[in-house]
């Protein structure tokens, strides 16, 4: 149903009666009407019910009001009355008065002083509480405690408190005003002493406030001088509570430990100038020396009347010459002073002496005990730093400084070292506990990291297998195929500056190129890992910085001279600690490397399934020390600003400096030596498990062909062989030629285990491997290869013919040995380097050999030897470059060079002496000897490889030290060289 627009008219709109005659018919002018009338009579009866209940109200206001002007004209008449009586009282008086003079008179004014003198001091003693309270709040509390011993003494003489038989004394019955004033002043006494054992645990109160609050107490409880001073400690002491129980704010603690000692420090001071008398006879302080003894000296002039500072210093002095009813006051208020009981002694040095020790003893235990507590909330050193500079500033101050050994000779009879005896052995903890804290917090979040590296190494095998693969798994992709690493290109392969930076002006500095990090064969997880250690490691040295003297000061910033510091006893050495806080940087760093260790050695001892985490771990403990400059200098400290300054050296002095410096090894060096020593020995053990699992693996599809016994696959086995014709002389003295055939190829599964074995090498980046562990790798070939040829020697092929099984010919005991010989050449190559005698060669080779060659037939064996054994010589030179890193130098040039003849069309140019990839060049014989003899001069070539072995076993473990003995040939080489290897060499470095 619609709404009536009759019914819902505004107030407004009623107001205009004929615009409603305009729009509305007489229908809806009727209910607008009734609706009108409603709210009128709704309104009425309102109005009537407000009136009733407000009604009472007003009836009784108009009650009171009736009464209060009643009451108001009583109180008039009554004031009228009483001036008539008085009026009247003094006309009597007047009337009964008799003349002037005469006793009367005199015993008028008499009585008339005796008045006044009442009168006067009742108005002092209404007038006193007001005075104390002012000076209280001036913190005047002895002038409070004076007044209120004054008010005492007022008692006494208006005998205010003499009451016999329970009522009150003849003042207090005339005056009862009296009684409230002496309730009032009764709690000044305890007032006054809480509020002066309260001034004395202020920091920022004056030597003589101090000693007039003392003086205030003593003359409140009538205490000895031996008693103030325990008042004093206790009150400094609960002062050290209080400050040390304030709630922590961050920033806070700082002005916390500022305060406790600026506490300190100036309660002692304040006790010389307090308590401490210079003993008798001795000579006169000079000037500008500190004032002592204030609190006797205040004490006298307080209670003796007999010096003329206290003839000049009254309680009343100055309300004498203000006041004129002051002058009807007796001597005996005006005169007024304190007095003690007992004598005032004072303090024996020796008694002094013992009760500060006490109570030093008592607060370092308090002290050590709180600023521990507050110094758990400091997160970082460089918050520990700022509070130690902090109190530095504040014990550095002149103020401090000047008397502060002359102080603590008087009072206590020794120096007494804040910083060291209080603070600077709960500094040293907490900073050990963070640096604790955060190495460990390093070294779990590094392991964490390593974890999931090798997890992820898994799933990228995982995919590999099923030919899966993903762009967010290229870094675990170049883990397991370091080649695609090697030979992909980024853009960070060259640093912006490598065109026109040299070497010698890029000095140390810490970025890295990425074609140096392939030269080492450092993949991105490798990289990834060092790069969050190092940062991790370098923000905790950051850290510590601020804890040691700038570098700017120099390396010996550390040792201040003995006259600095005996010079101002106050102030201390910030940096006498600095050893102790390197040892324990290095202690958590090394903590941390050896946590890391831990973590990869039980990877590698829970067999891990796949080689390329065995391989990210080795290259990540290899690597390490290297890639994480920054964990050298946690553990070196600032000897590794040292040696930095010896490698910036210019290049003749290097020697000398180098052997001044490795003359003292200092234990930080020793450590860092063994630090490194356990992560190469972790590599190495890591890539001991890769080489044997990789021979393991070889080997057994090397065996399974070796062992073959069917024709047709030692035939699918087989490869070239060679027709040779050859001279010899019959009986009868003439020549006789005949064709033999001689192999000059391995068979295929010997070729395939090199090649696989090479191939293998090359694709987890070879030639960083340590020199070691591919001699371990060589070698573990060869020792199963000798087993698996010595077991076919102990098998009776001679006797026992199966069906089906190829007998042992002389043309394949010929192959076989050909293979064993080519075999054993390869892989004893690198075995032979670097050594000055020959290599003991396995007694169980020649016995194969032996019982190959039985199977040949001896006539045979004397014709074909010389021709196969040039046969082997020319397949190891022409497989060399092949082969790559399985033959060493010495297989590429020394025995070379003596084992061809002048018709050999072939030779090779060496590139280093060292292994690499692509090492040797095809190139004419002359050409080559011309060129080692114009460049490498009368020297043989093979005398410069016992040279860089001798190095150091340290630098040749190291992955990129081909490019390092590349860069040193150049620079070191008397003549030019047959091309310049400037670029490689800045790249490698």
């Amino acid at each position: 149903m619609a709404e009536d627009p009759a019914l819902s008219l505004r107030v407004s709109e009623l107001k205009n009666p004929t615009g409603l005659f305009e729009r509305y018919n007489t229908e809806e002018i009727r209910r607008i009407e009734r609706k009108v009338r409603g709210e009128i009579e709704q309104k009425k009866e309102e109005l009537r019910q407000m009136v009733g209940e407000r009604y009472r109200d007003l009836i009784d206001a108009a009650d009171t009001i009736g009464e209060m002007r009643q009451c108001s004209e009583s109180v008039v008449l009554s004031i009228q009355d009483m001036q008539r009586y008085c009026h009247a009282l003094k006309q009597a008086k007047a009337g009964a008065r008799g003349p002037p003079g005469g006793p009367n008179l005199e015993n008028q004014r008499l009585w008339q002083d005796r008045f006044y003198t009442m009168a006067s001091q009742i108005k002092l003693l209404l007038e006193i509480p007001e005075r104390i309270w002012s000076a209280m709040e001036a913190s005047q509390y002895l002038q409070a405690t004076q007044l209120y011993l004054l008010c005492c003494h007022l008692y006494g003489q208006l005998q205010l408190d003499a009451a016999t038989g329970g009522h009150y004394s003849p003042v207090l019955a005339r005056f009862p005003i009296l009684v409230r004033q002496v309730a009032t002043t009764g709690h000044f006494r305890s007032t006054i002493l809480l509020d002066s054992r309260s001034l004395l645990r202020g920091r920022a109160v004056s030597d003589q406030a101090i000693a007039e609050a003392l003086v205030s107490t003593m003359l409140l409880e009538d205490s000895s001088p031996r008693k103030a001073l325990a008042d004093f400690l206790l009150a400094r002491k609960a002062s050290i509570h209080q400050l040390l129980n304030q709630p922590q704010h961050g920033a806070g603690i700082k002005a916390q430990v500022c305060s406790l000692v600026e506490l300190l420090i100036t309660t002692l001071f304040q006790a010389y100038a307090v308590f401490y008398l210079p003993p008798e006879g001795s000579p006169r302080p000079a000037d500008g020396a500190l004032s002592c003894g204030l609190l006797f000296s205040i004490l006298e002039n307080v209670t003796s009347s007999n010096t003329p500072a206290a003839k000049g210093r009254k309680v009343l002095q100055e309300e004498t010459s203000t006041g004129s009813w002051f002058r009807y006051l007796p001597p005996s208020i005006t005169e007024f002073q304190p007095t003690l009981r007992t004598l005032a002694q004072p303090i024996q040095g020796e008694q002094l002496r013992d009760t500060l020790q006490q109570w030093i003893i008592t607060c370092k235990e308090d002290i050590c005990h709180g600023v521990g507590t507050l110094l758990v909330y400091i997160r970082s050193l460089k918050g520990l730093a700022a509070i130690r500079d902090a109190v530095w500033d504040l014990l550095s101050t002149s103020s401090i400084s000047q008397h502060w050994s002359n102080v603590c000779q008087q009072l206590l009879g020794r120096p007494l070292a804040v910083w060291e005896d209080f603070l600077q052995q709960l500094f040293l903890q907490r900073l050990q506990a963070i640096t604790k804290e955060e190495t460990e917090a390093i070294a779990a979040s590094s392991v964490q990291l390593l974890t999931s590296a090798v997890k992820d190494l898994e799933g990228q095998n995982v995919r590999s297998a099923c030919g899966t693969n993903s762009s967010s798994s290229r870094g675990a992709l170049y883990e397991v195929d370091v080649s695609s690493f090697l030979w992909s290109e980024a853009p960070g392969d060259l640093l912006s500056d490598a065109a026109w930076v040299s070497v010698v002006q890029r000095g140390h500095q810490l970025q890295r190129s990425g074609l140096a990090m392939k030269t080492q064969a450092l993949t991105p997880c490798v990289q990834n890992f060092c790069s969050s250690l190092d940062a991790k490691l370098k923000s905790r040295l950051d850290d510590l910085h601020h804890y040691l003297p700038s570098q700017d000061t120099g390396p010996d910033s550390t040792t201040v001279p003995v006259s600095s510091s005996s010079s101002s006893s106050s102030s201390f050495n910030r940096f006498t600690d600095s050893p102790a806080v390197e040892q324990a940087l290095r202690d958590g760093c090394v903590a941390c490397v050896h946590h890391i260790l831990s973590s990869i050695r039980s990877e590698l001892d829970s067999a891990p399934a796949h080689l390329s985490s065995v391989l990210f771990m080795a290259r990540l403990c290899q690597s390490v020390a290297e890639l994480c400059p920054n964990l050298k200098h946690c553990i070196l400290g600032r000897q590794s600003t040292v040696e930095a300054v010896v490698k910036g050296t210019p290049r003749q002095g290097k020697k000398m400096v180098k052997s001044r410096v490795t003359a003292e090894v200092s234990p930080a060096q020793a450590e860092w030596a063994g630090l490194k020593e356990e992560l190469l020995s972790c590599s190495m053990e890591a890539y001991r498990i890769w080489s044997s699992a990789l021979a393991k693996g070889l080997m057994s599809t090397f065996g399974a062909a070796l062992h073959a016994e069917s024709a047709g696959t030692i035939l699918t086995t087989a490869t070239n062989w060679e027709d040779l014709e050859i001279q010899e002389e019959a009986e009868s003295g003439s020549s006789v030629t005949s064709k033999i055939r001689l192999p000059v190829q391995p068979s295929w599964f010997v070729q395939s285990l090199l090649f696989q074995l090479c191939l293998e090498t090359n694709r987890v980046g070879g030639h960083a491997l340590p020199r070691p562990t591919l001699q371990e790798l060589l070698q573990a070939c060869l020792v199963q290869a000798l087993d698996l040829y010595h077991s076919l020697t102990e098998q009776d092929r001679s006797t026992v013919t199966t069906e089906g099984v190829f007998p042992l010919t002389q043309n394949r005991a010929l192959q076989m040995l050909f293979d064993l010989r080519y075999l054993h050449t390869s892989l004893s190559s690198r075995l032979e380097e670097g050594r000055s005698s020959r290599f003991h060669q396995d007694p169980r080779f020649h016995e194969i050999c032996d019982w190959l060659e039985n199977f040949i037939d001896p006539f045979d064996l004397d014709v074909f030897t010389p021709p196969l054994n040039a046969n082997l010589s020319r397949l190891s030179q022409r497989t060399s470059v092949l082969l790559g890193l399985l033959t060493g130098s010495e297989k590429q040039f020394t025995s070379r060079s003596s084992a061809l003849n002048s018709q050999e069309p072939y030779n090779i140019l060496p590139l280093a002496s060292s292994q690499i990839r692509f090492g040797l060049l095809p190139l004419s014989m002359s050409t080559a000897r011309k060129s080692k003899s114009s460049s490498v001069g009368a020297d043989p070539p093979q005398s410069t490889v016992p040279q860089s072995l001798s190095a150091g076993s340290e630098d040749a473990f190291r992955p990129g030290s081909l490019f390092r003995q590349l860069a040193d040939q150049e620079e070191d080489s008397p003549s030019p060289s047959l091309f310049k290897l400037s670029w490689l060499s800045s790249m490698a470095k």
